[in-house]
Formats: structure tokens, sequence, C-alpha cells
């Protein structure tokens, strides 16, 4: 029998366009003979609009920007937006980045409605959402990382040299501007200079209340992908190597300028520090379902683990289901085993019980 899985993607964030990307190349994907596709488009306003069920093949995104009407309902959030004409949806897939997506609010929505979801739940979400959070969080596990300090905007506006002389004090040039609770490298920039500081610390303001600035380091990109609940499995590795001076939101989904060797030449001893790094870190957020774990791997061999990404894109240029193609599962059969995770921890939740 055929699952009903509802796709939620778009959302009211900087990253609205990749996911977008994202449900498109997941729709493509899709084996229709095993799923029903009910498309949920929450737009860039905030609204919340469930398309009818997809019976044909969509081949732009354009397709996938429902307006109120032509038979588009639901257009304010309630559970209706998650049922069919005779039942609930047997499982919700998230294709969204960033805040209000990615950072476990969507998640929470849906621990409430009892539905099943891929992907992390709300804690591994909102840690992994915030850079400074899952920094935190990974220094406690002992987890090898590049120095780094954070800054909220009330605190920089009044104090900006001070600010910029903790960094300089603690950091030194090259280092990385970054919101804190942003993804798909957007609002991130690299300083080798006083000005250059100054000016990175106003672009990633207008994303974010709260930034991180880490230190650089001359390293390779290396990254793995992590599938699982309880037993995660990691797969090969896979090296980024960009053409501009790093993995910026243009090289990641516009233009494709940016080289992926699959998999990445690395040691048998620097490929099992990642793993055993990517598994940890997983682990430490108590994560379920996927991430993607970003590390940079210096000449003398040291691992430093950079991020995870909880909610990795699907687009053509993605390095996530790359990862896995080259460990032997193809993009239809990750979707599936997406679907069967989800499915298995959220009636492994049911058993637990909240009275007694």
């Amino acid at each position: 029998m055929k699952k009903k899985i509802g796709l939620l993607y778009g959302g009211k964030s900087a990253e609205h366009k990749v996911s977008m990307q994202t449900a498109l190349a997941v729709i493509k994907a899709l084996d229709t003979d095993k799923f029903d596709i009910h498309p949920i488009y929450i737009t860039e306003t905030g609204e919340w609009i469930k398309g009818n069920q997809l019976t044909g093949p969509v081949e732009t995104v354009k397709e996938l920007e429902f307006k109120r009407q032509n038979g588009h309902s639901a257009t304010v959030l309630s559970p209706d937006l998650f049922q069919t004409n005779d039942s609930s949806l047997d499982v919700i897939f998230p294709l969204l980045h960033g805040p209000n997506g990615e950072d476990g609010t969507v998640q929470g929505l849906l621990e409430l409605l009892n539905l099943p979801y891929v992907g992390n739940g709300v804690l591994a979400s909102s840690a992994g959402m915030d850079k400074v959070v899952m920094k935190n969080i990974f220094e406690v596990a002992g987890l090898n990382q590049v120095k780094y300090t954070s800054f909220i905007r009330s605190e920089w506006q009044g104090a900006k040299e001070a600010a910029y002389a903790k960094v300089e004090e603690n950091l030194g040039y090259p280092c990385f501007v970054k919101p804190a609770n942003l993804g798909s490298s957007v609002g991130i920039s690299k300083c080798t200079s006083r000005s250059e500081l100054d000016a990175a610390f106003e672009e990633a303001f207008q994303f974010d209340r709260k930034i991180i600035v880490e230190e650089g380091v001359i390293a390779r990109e290396i990254e793995v992908g992590v599938l699982g609940n309880d037993y995660p499995e990691v797969t090969v590795a896979g090296e980024i190597l960009p053409k501009t001076d790093f993995y910026d939101y243009k090289a990641k989904y516009e233009d494709g300028n940016t080289g992926l060797v699959i998999p990445a030449e690395v040691s048998e001893q620097e490929y099992a520090a990642i793993k055993e790094d990517a598994i940890k870190a997983f682990k430490a957020l108590d994560c379920s379902g996927l991430v993607r774990a970003d590390f940079f791997l210096t000449s003398a061999g040291e691992v430093y683990i950079n991020e995870v990404n909880t909610m990795p894109g699907f687009t053509p240029f993605s390095m996530f289901p790359l990862l896995w193609k080259h460990t032997d599962v193809e993009y239809a059969a990750l979707i599936e085993k997406l679907v069967d995770l989800a499915l298995e921890r959220h009636q492994e939740k049911q058993s637990i019980k909240y009275t007694f």
C-alpha cells in the first residue's frame, strides 16, 4: 500500500529558494508507485498553502509556488494541512532550510500533532541551527574545533572597537564571520583586516541578532553524510574544492563553480578519526535521520569538526546525496531510508509512557 507523504517546503527564511530547489529534486526522485505526494508550500511571507496531490511530473520551481486559488486551500496553519480526504498523511518530509524550518520550530509543531516526520527532532534541530550552541555542545563532548567567539547585535553596537579587538587578540586573521542561525553560507565573510571585519559584522547582523567568528585555518574541507537513529552509519568522505575563497552560496546553489571529490583522498587513520567524530557529534546533539558533518583536515593530519547540518540540501549540487551515492545508496533509496527511519523513531515514541 502506498504511503502518503507530505512535502513541506518554501518557508519564511533567507533560504527559501534553496528549499524550493530541494523540493523539486526530491519530487523528481520519489517513486510514485510507492508514494502519494502531497505538497505543502510556505510562502516567503509565511502563508501556508496546501496543494493538490501531485499526479504528474514537476519540472520547475514555479510549479511549486502555489497561490491561494485553483483548489489550493488551508491558508491558515491548522491540522487540516496534514490531512487527506480520508486520513492523516503517513509521514511529513520537512524540506525547509534555515530559521522557521530547520531550527526545531516546525519539528515542535509536528510533535504536538503527533505526526511522523523525516529528520532531526526539536533539540537536535535547534542546537544544530545555532552555531554557537552547537559548538558549545561539541566542546563539552570533547570534539576538536578551531577557536571561536560570538557576539549579539546590541553588544557589538555598544562597543564595536572592543569587539574587533577581541577577535584580533583571540583569533587573529584570517577569520570567518557568520550569522549564528543561518545555513547555506548566507551572510558569511572571510576577513583579513579590521576594515573587512567591520563590513563582515554589518553583513552578518543583517541576518541574525547573534553572530559567530571563527579562526581561519589552512586546511582541506572534508564532509561525510550520517544516516540513522540510534545506530548511525557514515558515508565515504568527500572533499570540497571551491574555486573561490570559500564554499559560498553562489558556488553551492547557482553556478556549481566548485569541485567535489568523492571519495576524498584521505588516509585510513584520517577517515577513521572523521568517522568517529561524526558519530560522536551526531550523538552529542541527539540527532536522528540525517546530518552532514563538515570537517577541516590539515596537512599535519589534524581533524577539526566545523559543524553539522541537520537538514542538508538535496539539490543537484548537494554533497549529501552524492556521498550516499558513492556509498552505494542511490537517491530514491536514500529518501525511502529516511522515511523508514522517521516511522521507526515515531513508533518508538509511541511506546513511551506519559502517565503513571
